[in-house]
């Protein structure tokens, strides 16, 4: 099994038993010094709609797609805020899983690419794999596809500043 590192709309335990149904989540963590942005492209998108890939069309909102950026390794973000931190799920995936997100997401369509990262956890750091957007990020989601994430966070057991801060992004 892999590790995987879920983020946005696949903190959604609900989402992800159906994308890699045979893969347990086995806890939650931190991407230090990755942020969640969106891409400039602009897709259809309906989660789940005709089994995906996620951003490849469909009659859904239209919505710029999700994905994180490393933010450099700086221990305060700009004005002295606070790095950046992404919330994620880990997921054990099944090699059998494995083809079926990749599928979902995109990736042999070149929407998405694979990406190892270093997941922090109260157990210690995980080597991870997750999925980036392959393209330039500059792009604002639909306020329904914001809100879809924000309740995939808190579903998932997100801090509550986590959450308010996804539901108060520009759209």
């Amino acid at each position: 099994m892999s590790l995987y590192a879920a983020y946005a709309g696949n903190l959604d335990a609900r989402l992800m038993a159906r994308r890699a149904p045979h893969s347990p989540m086995r806890g939650t963590g931190w991407l230090s010094g990755w942020r969640l942005t969106f891409g400039q492209e602009s897709w259809g998108h309906t989660p789940d709609e005709a089994g995906g890939p996620e951003g490849s069309g469909g009659s859904g909102w239209d919505s710029a797609l999700v994905t994180i950026v490393e933010d450099g390794p700086s221990p305060q973000g700009p004005d002295g805020a606070p790095p950046a931190q992404v919330f994620v799920a880990l997921y054990d995936i099944a090699p059998m899983d494995e083809a079926l997100l990749d599928r979902w997401e995109g990736v042999g369509l070149g929407i998405y690419r694979r990406a190892r990262i270093r997941v922090h956890t109260l157990d210690g750091d995980e080597a991870a794999w997750c999925h980036v957007l392959d393209g330039y990020e500059g792009g604002l989601p639909s306020a329904r596809y914001l809100g879809e994430i924000a309740d995939a966070a808190e579903s998932a057991g997100a801090p509550h500043d986590y959450v308010m801060e996804l539901r108060k992004r520009p759209c």
